[in-house]
């Protein structure tokens, strides 16, 4: 399989939960893993959003891009 049909593949996945709560394990560099949950908000062509709530119970909104997800950069599991 081509890497362009598993990006289209990967944004179908995101774009079919949006709205569902997720569990996001981002790899930071240097052996730092930060996971994070949250509900996907909004799909892009480029990349897509989770909102989420920090430790200081305030809400953000994080981005990601698909290709992030393809080099298992980040990974999202559906909760």
């Amino acid at each position: 399989m081509s890497s362009a049909i598993n990006l289209e593949y990967l944004k179908n996945q995101v774009r079919k939960n949006i709205g569902k709560k997720v569990v996001v394990k981002a790899d930071k560099g240097r052996n730092k893993i930060i996971t994070k949950t949250g509900i996907i908000e909004n799909v892009f062509p480029s990349l897509f959003t989770i909102k989420v709530v920090n430790e200081f119970d305030q809400e953000r909104t994080v981005s990601y891009t698909y290709t992030d997800l393809l080099t298992s950069t980040v990974e999202l599991q559906i909760c």
